[in-house]
């Protein structure tokens, strides 16, 4: 055996403490203050207030109330997006931003497809209103 066995080899512990920039691949991560979470807060339960207001004053007649409840409903979903999750289009060298558009071409044609097919199934398998009534 050689006298240098129980010599530690120096580069095993290679200074690591330099992390430099070079394993982040110029990926910019978003910071927040606590100023943009209260303001995406306040934003939050403004836009959750009003579609309650107008449900519970029943102000609009029930088709115009669900359609604004449905707007606001995608604004929210902004303020959370932009607010809360940080999704801008320089975050991560805009891929989030590419991943989401491609996530709601994906459930958009998902949810029209099977809106399609419910419907065409029950214009074409439902029994005719007549025809029901002389069944067993």
């Amino acid at each position: 055996m050689s006298a240098n066995t129980t010599a530690e080899d120096p580069a095993l512990h290679a200074d690591t403490s330099d992390h430099g920039d070079d394993h982040h691949h110029g990926i910019e991560i978003p910071h927040a203050s606590y100023r943009d979470y209260a303001t995406g807060f306040g934003l939050s339960v403004i836009l959750t207030a009003i579609p309650f207001a107008l449900v519970m004053t029943g102000a609009l007649s029930p088709a115009v109330t669900a359609v604004t409840i449905m707007g606001f409903a995608v604004v929210q979903i902004i303020v959370h997006m932009v607010y809360f999750l940080h999704m801008s289009p320089k975050a991560e060298g805009g891929w989030t931003i590419t991943s989401l558009v491609f996530t709601i071409i994906v459930v958009g044609i998902m949810l029209s497809g099977s809106l399609w097919v419910m419907s065409h199934l029950n214009t074409n398998m439902m029994p005719m209103t007549h025809e029901a009534s002389q069944l067993p």
